[in-house]
Order: C-alpha cells, then structure tokens, then sequence
C-alpha cells in the first residue's frame, strides 16, 4: 500500500473501471424495493460550477446511501438542451447551435464523470436529440387531440431584446428573466396549453406532498391562487351589454361608486366610438399597451384611469354607476372588469380620492356609533362589520350578508358564486429556432392540421441564418414549404418552436425508458419507476417547472400512460454556494471553478467539503479551508488503514469479539454508535454534516485503540471497516482504494450497509465531566449503573475538583445522568 493518499491516480483508475464494467446501471427488478433518485438536470451552459457541484454530490450521496441499503436505484442524467443560448452563441460565434450545444455537453459529461457521480449513462438523454424530441411533440399532439393544446390571439409578454415571446412566469419584477430586459405586451396567435382545467386537482394533491418544504407548496398554492366569490352581471345603460365582475366582496356591492374596465375589453372600442371620448380613451389604451403587466399593477405604481362616457347599473341597488378604464386592470385577469368600492378597498380609496369619485360605507366598523354611518371616510374599513346603506341587508353581520346576496343575484339571473383561479393557460409558443418545433401545420382548404404521428419528429433544419431579433425558421423555405397531410395540397409548417419547460416537464418519465423507439415511455416501465422518491434542485423552479411537470403527470394518468398522481414524492431544495455572504457569480467574481479544486485536492474533497460546509437546504459559505480540512481528514483516513494494514492480513478467529476487555468495548461502541448515528443522519433528516462529523469522531478513536496495549484485532478491522462503507458515498474513490488494499475484490459500493449491533451499545462505565460553577474541571469515568449517591461522592473525592471547594460552601450539585455533574459552590 502506498503512503501517501495520491488522488491524482487513484480517482481516474476507478472512474475508468466504473465506466467500463457499468457498476451503476440499472434495470427493473419486481424483486427489489425500487428507489429512484433525481437531480434537475443541467442546461449544458459548457462548464460545471459549484452549485451544479453541490446538488449532484447530495443526490450522489442519497443514492450511493441506498444502493448500500439493498434497493434497486435509478439514478439518470441528462441535458436539458435547448434553449435561448444556444442561439445566441450562434450569432455571436457563427457557430451552429447544435455543434455548441454537444461540444458543452461533451465537455460537462467529462466533469460530471470526473466527480464520481453514480450515474447509469446508459440512461442519458438530450432534449435537442431528434429522438427526445420526437416524444415531445407527440405530447404536443395528445394534449391537441384532447382539447387541452388550442390557439388564440392573444396579448402577450414580449421581450425585446431576446425577440421572443415569455410566460407570465418567467416575466420577474416586470423584465426578462434571461436577458433582464423591460417586457413590453403584444398581440399574436400563439399556442397555449389548458392547465386551467387541472387547477383544482394541482391545488388539492399540495396536499399529498408531505415531503416537500412547505415553502415551495406555499408558493405553488398563491401561483394558482383559488378565490371562491360572486360573478356578479352590471349591464350597460341603454344597452344589452354585459359586464360581468368576478368579486370576494358581494357584501359590499351596495358600495360600488364606479366599475373599471381593462383598457383592452372590447367593450371599451365599442362604447366609446364616435363619441367626445373615442381620442382620449384611444391615447390612454395606446399608452397601456406600451407598458408591462408589472408597471400597471405594482402597488408602488400610481393608479391611472379616465372616464369613458357610459355608465351601468348595479345589479342590486339599481344604482347608475359610471365606467372608466385604469391602468390597474388586465384583460386576462379575471373578467377584465372590477367593481370599484373605495370605502372598502384601499387601491380604490386612493383612485376614489385622486379622482373625486363617490366614497360610500356599507359595512360599519362596530366600534362607530350606528348614528355616524354618513359620515365622511378618511380611509377604506377593510374588517368585518354590520351592513347599513344596503337596504334590506342593513343590520346584517357581513358574511351573513355576502351569503344572502349571492342567492338574490343568482335569483334575479344577475349573478352566480364562483370559484376562480390566479392560474393561466400555459404559452407554450416561442419565436426561435432552438427548441422543439411545435407539430402544426396550415393548409388554406384544411385549416390547422396536425402532423402524424409517423411523420415525427419534425426536425429542425439546417439551412438557417441568424440575426438578432428574427426566428430564422420563418425564413427557412426548406422547412416552411410542406404538403397538407389531409389533402395532399401545398401548405405551410408553424414556425414558432415550444417553450423549453415543455421539454423539461416529462425527461423523468423518459429516463425510465429511454430507448424505446414505438413510444415515449413503456406504462410498465414508469409504474415501476414512478414517483421519483428524493427530487432535488433549487428553489427558482417552485413555480415553472414543478408545476408544469405536476400537470403533465396527471395528463398522461388521465390518458392511460401511468398510475401515480405526482411525479416528485420528496423534494429537497438545495441552498445557494456562496462566497463572501453572496451568490458565486462570474459578475461578482468571486466564483471558484471545480475542475480547479479537484486538480488540487480530488473529486473526493470536493464533495466531501460541499455536502460537510452546510446541510443540504440551507446557503453554504465557500471557505478554502475547510477543503483544505476535508484534504486533511481523508489523508488522515488513507494513513490509518495503512498504519492498521497488518491487522487485515492475518485470519482473525471468530471469538476475536469474546471476553473483550474495557477498551475494546469502548471502540465497539464508538464503531455501531457512529454506525447508528450516521445512519439516521443520512436516511431521516439528509444531515451530511453531522453524520461526516460523527465519522471524523470514529476515526479519531481509532487512532486512539490503536496506542493501546492490547488491540484486538476484530474490533480494529470492524471499526476501520465501518469508517469506509460509512464514508462510501461521500467519498468513492478514496474508499474503494481502500477497500481493495485490505483485501476485499468486490467493490466497496457493493456491499451492504453496515448495521448496528445492539450489543455493542451496552456501555459498562460512561464518562462523566466534571464541572464547578459550571466549569470543567474533570472527567471520570463510572459503572453506567452508579447510583447517584455514590456519583456524588466520586465526584467530591476527584482531587482536581477538591481544588477548586476548598474554602467554599456548596450550594448544590446538579447532575445529568450519564453526562455531567456541575457542583455550584460560593
């Protein structure tokens, strides 16, 4: 055995070993209890970075974990590979973005295998692989033969600068989550997905994820945004035209002073065409459409509005009430109308104020005197009250109220209750080339046509010219020129590409059946894989693509691709790496490159130091010496297997384990301590640090047994033993060189998990430290069984702790049972 730990030659052997016998491929196995561990797979961006690091070596960690304990684990990897990059590097480098895309994806593949990491690669996938993204549009096709995939006009969040259209989700504080360019809207056809219709069951199963933070199911729950109220009809004076408003707040309608409308709603072009209105009220829409979702709604936004000529009757009071247009109303939010009740709102107390508009109070605060109902507001009462100015309402306690006039309007046919949903339909619709194109195609005599089946995938071409702001496919006759499917006639292919969280919303489910050419994925293949136990990733996608991936599974159930509900039964989200107290970043530049790390100290540090700084959930600090620490550690694990090295040469006989003296039960119990506190730190609560610690601890007291005079051999071989299955999956490569120095030819990575005997915890004596006034002053050891009488007078005839009575009074000794006794003296 070598004497010094020389990473640089022991990790590739293995590596190179690992890849060529395959030790970590998978296949089913009804035998086995199944445990399928996933990472959000990477966009291949061309280089790992520490929170790539970070998250692949904690899911490496759990499925090293239980392989050890005897499950059958999936552990896939792939590229989530198209995307709005790729694009750009190709203007940038005149460089095709398929040849981009697989050079990075070569390159990050080598790093991934240069960490250890236990993938089964037989099991790798590129979303921009014709043969990913065949299933891909066969999805799009489904969900079209089902209803849910359709095509409506629509205005839409459109980016400047990247010259492509975004999801409201993907439209952060008003700018582009990319490019962090200001959003502006647009009108244009585009392709959305109905995952409104599964709002209610995405909303329901949160609560089936107990293993998810309550943080991420918070915010999905506020994302789809359930609200149960009234659609209450206020009709146009003068006319039949309907404004329905959706409102929690029927209990107040007596209060509505004016309605607003979206500047966008139909009826607005309508109502004010060739009146003294139509000018104004076309520059105000205009300047509207000028501005993102952001800059009309935020709270720090100053509300604008006008009055546009025409008023409506309120369906209860009867009331003429006059409608204007603000800014702070979106068309595709709710009806495109609110009711304005400024006594009880306070956006609509600063409108009411700002534009002298009627302020009435129907719900009187119980704490002012029936008599002072009239008087004036000087702010919007927002509480629960008693009804007054609400006719045969008044006196009512408001939610008793809300109940009475949801039932009168929904006897005059005025109204209903209703339950409404934050959520919008998926825009699936993206103007670029590096994505999958969207399976549509358009016959002047056939209409909108799908492509069948056989013809997928529909490939992206290659005769394409970038230029900024323009999808090239627009421009691509090759691609755009087809022959109708139905007809035979000539016709045109869409030419706008799906969104990339399309692609990233099923990849778990392909992984489970990768290489299937007749179907996206076998239903005994996924039923036997499916849910993915230990999901993990960061918390910028709690929203986008978890609740994408949520729709898609009940979709595929629905049609009768698969059984479960959920896809992700635990998710664990990942903290930040951080240096300095801020995200590594290369604008900050303060970001540490791991190919660097491991050409110093070795892929074993690296991971050992990023699953040892922090626990997995919570923002990890980079310090440089704390890999230096963790280099240290493993070379002081590599030096004693080799001081113990003898011990395993020799034939130990099985009553090794047999009247052992002291100190050999004392590292029996040190070993199956660590064994059981390790264990529970990894399988229960994923505390990586504190199960390494604990190991650090083992190691420690084997170097200790090792001074003393008698070493039983059996203990030492169980206790080093211990240390490198307990290590396994934290360091790969330094403990399968071990393991195979003391004699073992099958890999440690192999082998069961080591299990606690019970026994061995029995502890004869305990230490117990000794303190005074809270001060430790000694350690003595003791029977486990001492009374507390007889503890006593140990401790009060431990000589260092006489010292420290003398010519003092003892007040009190406190005592903790097999832990410490603090006497209090004065």
């Amino acid at each position: 055995m070598q004497e010094r730990y020389l990473f640089n030659e022991i990790e590739p052997k293995w590596q190179k070993r690992w890849l060529e016998q395959k030790v970590d491929k998978t296949e089913e196995n009804p035998n086995k209890q199944k445990f399928y561990a996933l990472a959000m797979f990477p966009y291949p961006s061309g280089n790992l970075h520490m929170g790539h690091v970070r998250n692949y070596s904690i899911v490496d960690v759990i499925a090293r974990f239980k392989r050890m304990q005897g499950f059958n684990v999936l552990h896939p990897i792939g590229w989530d590979a198209f995307g709005l990059p790729a694009e750009n590097a190709a203007i940038k480098n005149q460089t095709p973005p398929a040849e981009w895309t697989w050079e990075n994806i070569a390159n990050m593949k080598r790093q991934l295998q240069e960490m250890g990491i236990s993938y089964d690669w037989d099991r790798e996938i590129a979303t921009c692989h014709p043969d990913y993204y065949k299933w891909t549009q066969w999805i799009f096709l489904e969900l079209f033969k089902h209803g849910l995939a359709y095509k409506k006009k629509a205005a839409v969040n459109w980016c400047p600068s990247c010259a492509t259209v975004l999801a409201n989700e993907q439209v952060v504080e008003g700018h582009c989550e990319r490019c962090d360019a200001a959003v502006t809207k647009k009108d244009l056809e585009q392709w959305f997905f109905k995952i409104t219709a599964y709002s209610e069951q995405l909303l329901n199963d949160l609560e089936k994820l107990d293993g998810w933070p309550e943080k991420v199911k918070t915010m999905q729950r506020n994302w789809i945004g359930r609200s149960e109220g009234t659609l209450a009809t206020f009709k146009v004076e003068g006319t039949d035209d309907p404004i329905p408003v959706f409102t929690t707040r029927v209990d107040t309608i007596y209060g509505v002073s004016y309605v607003v409308l979206a500047p966008e709603h139909p009826l607005v072009a309508k109502l004010v065409q060739g009146t003294e209105y139509e000018q104004d009220v076309f520059s105000f829409v205009k300047k509207m459409q000028g501005l993102n979702e952001l800059a009309r709604t935020s709270a720090e936004v100053e509300k604008e509005g006008m009055f546009i000529g025409h008023y409506c009757i309120n369906p209860l009071s009867g009331a003429k009430v006059p409608i204007w247009i603000a800014n702070y109303v979106l068309l595709d939010y709710g009806t495109g109308a609110v009711m304005g009740v400024p006594g009880h709102d306070e956006r609509d107390f600063a409108f009411a104020s700002k534009y002298n508009l009627p302020i009435i109070r129907v719900i009187l605060d119980p704490a002012i005197p029936l008599e002072d109902k009239d008087l004036p507001m000087t702010e919007a009462y927002v509480d629960d009250g008693i009804m007054v100015n609400s006719a045969e309402f008044d006196g009512l306690d408001n939610r008793d109220a809300w109940e009475k006039m949801a039932t009168k309007l929904e006897q005059l046919k005025l109204g209903e209750r209703q339950v409404n949903y934050r959520l919008r339909d998926w825009l699936i619709s993206r103007q670029r080339y590096w994505g999958a194109p969207i399976p549509i195609i358009y016959c002047e005599k056939c209409g909108i046509v799908p492509v069948p089946e056989e013809q997928l995938p529909v490939k992206l071409p290659g005769d394409i010219v970038f230029k900024t702001g323009e999808n090239p496919l627009v421009s691509s006759e090759s691609f755009v020129n087809t022959t109708c499917p139905q007809c035979g006639g000539s016709a045109k292919r869409e030419t706008d590409t799906m969104d990339t969280f399309m692609c990233s919303s099923w990849y778990f489910l392909r992984y489970c059946d990768p290489h299937n050419s007749s179907e996206a994925f076998a239903r005994d293949k996924v039923d036997y894989w499916m849910n993915v136990d230990q999901y993990v990733g960061g918390v910028e996608h709690a929203i986008l693509h978890l609740l994408y991936s949520r729709f898609f599974t009940k979709v595929f159930r629905d049609f009768g691709y698969l059984q479960v509900d959920e896809p992700f039964q635990n998710l664990l989200t990942q903290g930040m790496v951080c240096m300095d107290g801020s995200k590594m970043s290369k604008s900050k530049g303060n970001v540490v490159s791991p190919e660097e790390i491991i050409q110093k100290y070795g892929a074993d540090t690296a991971r050992l130091f990023i699953v040892f700084a922090a626990p997995p959930d919570r923002d990890l600090e980079w310090s440089d010496q704390g890999v230096e620490g963790c280099y240290r550690f493993l070379n002081r694990v590599w030096r004693l297997v080799a001081q113990y090295q003898s011990t395993f040469s020799q034939n130990i006989p099985a009553e090794e384990f047999q009247d052992l003296d002291a100190e050999a039960k004392k590292m029996r119990w040190h070993t199956h301590s660590t064994i059981q506190k390790v264990t529970n730190d990894i399988a229960t609560r994923f505390n990586f640090n504190t199960a390494i610690s604990s190991i650090m601890e083992l190691v420690n007291a084997l170097y200790l047994y090792k001074e003393k005079d008698n070493v039983k051999q059996a203990v030492a071989r169980e206790g080093i033993e211990a240390v490198l299955k307990l290590l396994a999956p934290f360091a790969p490569h330094i403990t399968e060189e071990l393991w195979s120095e003391i004699g073992h030819k099958e890999s440690i990575h192999k082998q069961a998990w080591p299990e606690v005997d019970e026994s061995a915890l029995i502890q004869e004596e305990v230490t117990i430290i000794l303190q005074v006034n809270g001060k430790l002053r000694d350690r003595i050891q003791v029977p486990v069984d001492v009374s507390a009488e007889e503890l006593e007078k140990l401790v009060l005839s431990s000589e260092k702790v006489k010292n420290y009575l003398e010519g003092k009074t003892v007040v009190k000794v406190v005592k903790v049972p097999k832990k410490l006794v603090n006497i209090v003296v004065k």
